[in-house]
């Protein structure tokens, strides 16, 4: 965000890592190493059908693990996001509601890096943390992680942020004490905020890439997608931004390579990061998850920013590669439901570690091994969406997301109303979510008894797991 723009990057020194990797702990636990982005969207990726983006290594890593379909982030704002992957909870629970917030002592013990070294793991960070309040930095055995946004080039270091950040996650990857959790949050994709414009700086090494491509525009980036948004849309930051980074066919373009190769420079880094596992021996028994706090709308109905529950702003890339995943699971597509309130409770799973009670997402392992989970306690077929930051042009919103429809409630009266605006969308028939069922009356009347009996659903449904989840 642009209030942001100025914040330092605020590195604490350490000392180097040794020459020689420390003397491992007598475990078979596996290592974990968890690679977080910022603003990707899920399908940015090669493995994901993405015909441009250049993701060779990441695709190699689906190809050995699990890559899900259907991966959804219940909040999308990095801060929290960013608490919902530590602490295993939504954000109504965790309560971080803006960059200035942080976890009580006692929350920030419970989230899954400490529940790892409380349980024997050497730990790490690398990269942004996203949350207020002071850095965490004697909870971990190594910390080279940053305050606020960070930058892409500081003075003095031509090196790219994401190659720096690479070669701290090979260091750790080559000397520290096994078993080891390390997590890498990458700021690429994501923006650098900087006076009155949002740039996408890219590594000088890739700035040839995709130079001769033309990429596509999305199908809803038109004027007639954006004339169909509620009035408070249309004048929202979604459309601030849009002037300032799409309003031309020939700046639109460039975003989207800037973006594409911001993503490329994190895919090589990957590849390293990967490399150096292979070259100490411990690849095949290392987790290996990659995600990304939130999507990204790219033009898509005349906006851009995150915020909102449209498609491209709540679902993520998530692959995991497991250690013992058999081959008939390797490179497995998974449609079930997953949601990044699930991480923490997977990564503690992996360590052999229950789930705490204050956690509310649940292991991905039975998913990812393809298992058939207990009938008696089902897998999700819906889920809880809620932005509550308060921003000037930013609506609160608040929302739940079946297999097959989309029930969106802005909550802050942002219509100028005193009722809440709702929107329904049928994902079946509506997959870029064009039409609005309760503001188009010819859509409404193909199936007005479905629609209507939907509505009654899923506003009660709303009522409950706005409840259930504080």
């Amino acid at each position: 965000m642009r209030w942001l723009r100025a914040a330092a990057l605020a590195l604490v020194a350490l000392p180097a890592f040794g020459a020689e990797p420390a003397k491992d702990a007598p475990n078979e636990r596996p290592n974990i190493v968890f690679l977080l982005t910022d603003d990707q969207r899920w399908d940015t990726l090669g493995a994901a059908g993405n015909p441009i983006v250049r993701t060779p290594n990441l695709d190699r890593l689906a190809a050995t693990g699990v890559l899900f379909r259907n991966n959804f982030d219940t909040t999308p704002v990095c801060y929290a996001s960013r608490a919902t992957l530590l602490t295993g909870q939504f954000n109504r629970r965790h309560h971080v509601d803006s960059f200035e917030d942080t976890l009580s002592p006692e929350a920030l013990r419970r989230t899954y890096p400490i529940l790892l070294r409380q349980a024997g793991y050497f730990t790490g960070f690398i990269g942004k943390w996203g949350l207020g309040g002071e850095l965490p930095t004697e909870h971990f055995d190594r910390w080279l992680g940053f305050a606020g946004q960070g930058n892409y080039f500081e003075p003095g270091d031509p090196r790219h942020l994401t190659r720096r950040q690479g070669k701290q996650a090979v260091d750790f990857v080559q000397t520290a004490r096994q078993p080891f959790a390390l997590t890498v949050a990458f700021k690429a994709p994501h923006v650098q905020d900087g006076g009155c414009s949002c740039t996408l700086p890219t590594d000088p090494i890739d700035e040839a890439l995709y130079r001769d491509v033309t990429i596509p525009l999305p199908a809803t980036a038109t004027d007639q997608d954006f004339v169909t948004l509620p009035r408070f849309l249309r004048e929202s930051e979604g459309r601030v931004r849009w002037f300032d980074q799409l309003a031309t066919p020939e700046a639109t373009q460039e975003w989207w390579k800037d973006y594409y190769r911001l993503i490329t420079g994190v895919d090589r880094e990957v590849g390293r990061i990967v490399a150096a596992l292979e070259r100490r021996g411990i690849r095949g028994r290392t987790l290996i998850v990659f995600t990304s706090d939130n999507g990204l709308l790219i033009g898509e109905h005349g906006l851009t920013g995150k915020w909102l529950m449209f498609e491209e702003s709540i679902r993520t890339p998530l692959v995991i590669s497991w250690p013992g995943l058999p081959a008939a699971r390797r490179g497995a597509l998974e449609q079930r439901v997953a949601l990044n309130v699930d991480l923490g409770p997977t990564l503690l799973d992996a360590a052999g570690l229950a789930t705490p009670a204050e956690m509310q997402g649940h292991s991905l392992r039975p998913l990812v091994f393809g298992q058939t989970v207990d009938p008696a306690a089902p897998w999700r077929t819906d889920w809880f969406f809620e932005h509550q930051l308060v921003w000037q042009r930013i609506p609160q919103s608040e929302g739940v997301r079946t297999e097959r429809f989309k029930y969106v409630r802005y909550t802050d009266r942002a219509n100028g109303s005193q009722n809440d605006y709702e929107q329904l969308f049928d994902l079946a028939v509506d997959p870029l979510e064009r039409h609005d069922i309760l503001h188009t009356a010819s859509i409404y009347q193909q199936d007005p008894a479905l629609y209507d009996r939907t509505l009654r659903e899923l506003r009660t449904r709303w009522r409950a797991l706005r409840l259930e989840l504080q």
